[in-house]
């Protein structure tokens, strides 16, 4: 079965009103999300999932050249940033589209989903 990479993007420019938040605000999402994983799980659709730390935690490895580079911080420099995932299996285009729908009534934010290359036969 085709698998989904379902993507929770978060924008810039509201992450000074999510400071903001409690996580009594945060609760009802937390919950809705997972009954949305729940569910997922259920109909054997999930694979995998996971929230991602801050985008500040993270870092880069340029193994490009003759040396590795690390750094600190995002690769990129954009407004919107990846903030958590789901990889699912689903029929087809359709399906993984009325997950996303779910999924993003859920988490209460834009997913965006991206079928996987498919495997060459042997």
């Amino acid at each position: 079965m085709p698998q989904y990479f379902l993507a929770v993007n978060h924008d810039e420019a509201s992450d000074a009103e999510m400071a903001t938040k409690t996580m009594e605000d945060f609760q009802p999402i937390i919950e809705a999300v997972d009954a949305f994983n729940t569910a997922l799980r259920e109909s054997g659709a999930w694979v995998f999932a996971g929230g991602l730390q801050d985008r500040e935690s993270s870092t880069v490895v340029d193994a490009t050249g003759d040396s590795p580079i690390v750094t600190d911080g995002p690769f990129s420099e954009s407004k919107e940033y990846l903030g958590g995932f789901w990889i699912i299996e689903a029929a087809d285009l359709d399906a993984a589209l009325d997950w996303a729908t779910k999924g993003s009534q859920a988490c209460a934010g834009k997913v965006e989903v991206r079928p996987f290359q498919l495997e060459p036969e042997a």
